[in-house]
């Protein structure tokens, strides 16, 4: 069939689908299935063409015992396209039955990259992305073989981590590429239960081991990664973490110590803002600088600051209301006195501490142990998402301030982002969103790397997921969340996305900058030990057992009461 002309090839695939010497389908060997046509190009249109395929000879692929070419001619698979002396290499997008001819298929293709053709096998070697030259109507269609896409995967040389294995084979490993991953911010999606926090954890064990004098700083709003990177990382809870409360810029104290709102909370933030310059100014390092501002991370007790707003309110004439004052004054005295803000409003935070805190959390240096853990389950909820803006705020701000010594890239690993960077209709002002929003936007510029993880997408901040140079998405259950990655991801990955729904769990699709083209993996099994502690548990078992809830019960509520100390 190799040698018919185009007008005859659609006749002979009407016919009968048998090949050329007569043989019953699923008689052919893989070199007679690689080198024999399974159809023809229709249209060319930019990056989205269409095809006709001939079912009796994708049947006979069907039987081959190479699984890519078995998968030939079927939505997500590839298949190659002679032109001239190269090849160009596309994925099936869609299928439909071709009315005007039985036994015909019409489908729809994304042009992926082209390659050039090793001349006495006819694989593709040398395969880089985008197209030249496109092929015309009439050009014949190819199953992309197993040894085809071990060219096609193959690391060009840059540093890489493997993840997995390249769908639909079992042994064509999945690299992601490192620096242009993290160069250009990176996304992981999946619906819960598809197994993201394992993935999530896989990948950060690979970059580990790729890179053991790293800097990573995970936020961890559950308390999962604590478990899979006990050895080879640093954790912090509310129990270590020990983070100063004037490591704070003035939007954040705002965000803790002014509950008003409406006009109220300008004056209540007026006050505020007034009696922290003074606190801070009563330090020494402030002394020895000249001018400092309220943004400034010099040390102050919270005593002075409650002192400054008693004397600002001494000074009131009797027509002022010293409301704002008590209001502010009494928040302070609030979160100072109890025990489950310790870990940022302990009195014993008072020393200058930042260049050790940085080091800790920022991992600098790493001694073998580039990650670090940050568990924000223990955070009382309402400055959760002020904790972490501090958190990140500072990787910022250390990246620019350190511009003239040399870089040292960060990693910000943020789990849960939709929580954090949420879009327009969800969003409360919060300083959190911001600065997440400004690190996807300029924070390559500094070194800084950003990773988002999360389940719902849509509900990401619009134009943070489009500054992800690689999006890594497992199954997604949600249309919205659907559309929403598909608008983000580039157009020759179109095809690839619409087996998102098909995804089985610790399968992932794999487009942007830290892959050749886009890939579907399914993600390699990691130890138990390295695992993150986010398995559902067995609801049916654990309601088979019984025995000690009344001692459980009380030790729950002895450390419930006990919370924070």
């Amino acid at each position: 069939m190799s040698d018919m002309s185009v007008q005859n090839f659609g006749a002979t695939a009407a016919a009968d689908p048998v090949d050329v010497a007569g043989a019953a389908p699923g008689a052919r060997s893989s070199v007679d299935n690689a080198r024999e046509p399974i159809g023809m190009v229709l249209e060319i249109a930019g990056s989205s063409s269409s095809i006709a395929l001939d079912l009796g000879r994708l049947e006979e692929c069907a039987a081959d015992t190479d699984p890519s070419i078995a998968l030939a001619g079927q939505v997500g698979s590839q298949i190659k396209i002679r032109v001239g002396n190269s090849w160009l290499l596309a994925s099936v997008r869609t299928q439909r039955q071709d009315s005007t001819m039985p036994g015909g298929i019409v489908a729809g293709i994304d042009f992926l990259g082209e390659g050039d053709e090793e001349r006495l096998t006819g694989r593709i070697f040398g395969f880089r992305r985008g197209v030249t030259r496109y092929p015309i109507p009439g050009a014949l269609i190819y199953p992309a073989t197993s040894q085809d896409l071990r060219q096609i995967y193959a690391s060009d040389g840059r540093s890489s981590i493997q993840i997995g294995t390249v769908f639909p084979t079992k042994d064509i490993r999945a690299g992601l590429y490192i620096d242009a991953m993290l160069g250009k911010h990176f996304a992981l999606l999946g619906s819960t239960g598809t197994g993201k926090s394992t993935s999530a954890a896989l990948i950060l064990h690979r970059i580990c081991e790729k890179a053991p004098e790293g800097h990573i700083v995970m936020i961890d709003p559950h308390g999962e990664y604590s478990a899979a990177f006990k050895h080879t990382g640093m954790l912090f809870d509310v129990s270590n973490l020990a983070m100063p409360y004037w490591l704070m810029n003035f939007e954040e104290h705002c965000e803790v110590f002014v509950t008003s709102s409406g006009a109220d909370r300008q004056e209540d933030s007026d006050i505020l803002a007034k009696c922290l310059l003074q606190a801070r100014s009563k330090n020494r390092l402030a002394e020895g600088m000249g001018k400092i501002t309220v943004d400034s991370p010099i040390p102050y007790l919270l005593s002075d600051l409650t002192t400054a707003i008693q004397n600002e309110m001494g000074k009131l004439d009797k027509a002022s209301s010293s409301a704002p004052f008590m209001r502010v004054k009494g928040k302070i005295d609030e979160i100072k006195a109890d025990p489950r803000y310790q870990f940022m409003f302990s009195g014993m935070l008072v020393g200058d501490t930042m260049a050790d805190f940085l080091g800790k959390v920022f991992r600098l240096p790493s001694n073998g142990k580039p990650i670090s853990i940050i568990d924000v389950s223990g955070v009382p909820s309402d400055i959760t998402s002020t904790v972490v803006a501090v958190l990140s705020r500072l990787v910022f701000d250390y990246a620019i301030w350190s511009r003239d010594d040399i870089t040292r890239p960060i990693l910000l690993v943020c789990e849960e982002a939709h929580r954090y960077v949420p879009n327009e209709k969800n969003s409360d002002g919060s300083s959190v969103g911001r600065i997440l929003s400004r690190i996807a936007k300029e924070g390559r510029k500094y070194g800084i790397s950003l990773g988002l993880i999360t389940q719902r997408p849509s509900d990401l901040a619009e134009g943070v997921l489009s500054q992800c140079g690689t999006i890594i998405s497992m199954r997604l259950n949600n249309d919205r969340d659907q559309a929403f990655v598909k608008a983000a991801m580039p157009e020759g990955a179109r095809g690839f996305l619409d087996s998102i729904p098909a995804l089985r769990n610790r399968e992932c699709i794999i487009c942007g900058e830290g892959v050749s083209i886009p890939i579907r993996v399914a993600f390699d099994d990691l130890e138990e030990i390295r695992r993150p502690a986010s398995a559902d548990p067995s609801i049916s078992e654990l309601w088979c057992n019984t025995g000690g809830e009344e001692e459980s019960v009380q030790r729950a509520v002895s450390r419930w009461r006990a919370q924070g100390r």
